[in-house]
């Protein structure tokens, strides 16, 4: 007689990232720094256990965007308050800050991208090392 509710089978551990696919998503996790953090956020988590390489590489990323997040929330906020104070002309000093930051984050993203997708370590220049 077969058991009319049978126990579904215990789910298994992903495979194992291969070199290639290691090298591919820890690069898309730099990459994906010029949409904001939420890329390389999603790949670390889901790609972390699976290849040494990405784990290393998405933190790295998502340290640097986490540092740009923070830098465009206090630029907001000061130049919110600056831009009062001074009847508006710190206004556009502070866009060209803005500016200037989403410049480094698409440059930077870039580098980082071509370093690993070769297979290279990337550090960005700058980045408060929150994830560790």
């Amino acid at each position: 007689m077969t058991d009319a509710n049978p126990q579904p089978a215990a789910p298994q551990p992903a495979a194992q990232l291969t070199t290639a696919e290691d090298n591919q998503w820890a690069s898309f996790a730099h990459l994906g720094g010029i949409l904001s953090f939420l890329p390389s956020l999603i790949i670390w988590l889901i790609f972390k256990d699976r290849g040494a390489f990405t784990n290393v590489e998405a933190k790295e990323a998502l340290n640097f965007q986490i540092t740009l997040t923070i830098a465009h929330i206090a630029l907001a906020i000061l130049g919110s308050i600056l831009t009062a104070v001074t009847f508006g002309i710190f206004g556009i000093i502070q866009g060209l800050l803005w500016f200037a930051l989403v410049a480094v984050a698409i440059i930077f993203s870039i580098i980082g991208f071509t370093k690993a997708k070769d297979g290279n370590h990337y550090r960005y220049p700058f980045a408060l090392r929150l994830i560790k």
